[in-house]
């Protein structure tokens, strides 16, 4: 079998309404008060939300064949961070399927 080169791109169906959701359920979040906690001279104190959301897109796969477009409907965990007297914002995703 001969070495050949693949590309794989995944495109979220509209990201920043997505984006906008999550960070909206993360702030419904009860506040640990992590944010008010006191640390080391230099760093922050945070808070973490983590909220599992299904979203949509598609993946493009590239080859030396015929390309591949399928659409996608998938778990994803996504995590939010607050620092003190700010609002939760997107911090990481990833799939779970």
């Amino acid at each position: 079998m001969e070495n050949s080169e693949i590309a794989i791109t995944a495109t979220l169906l509209m990201p920043d309404l997505l984006c906008n959701i999550v960070e909206s359920l993360a702030d419904r979040h009860y506040d640990n008060g992590y944010t008010l906690e006191k640390v080391h001279q230099g760093w922050k104190a945070i808070d973490t939300s983590s909220i599992e959301v299904f979203a949509s897109g598609e993946i493009n796969i590239f080859s030396e064949t015929d390309p591949i477009h399928m659409g996608f409907d998938s778990s994803f965990l996504f995590t939010c961070i607050k620092e003190k007297g700010e609002n939760y914002i997107l911090h990481w995703s990833r799939s779970l399927s």
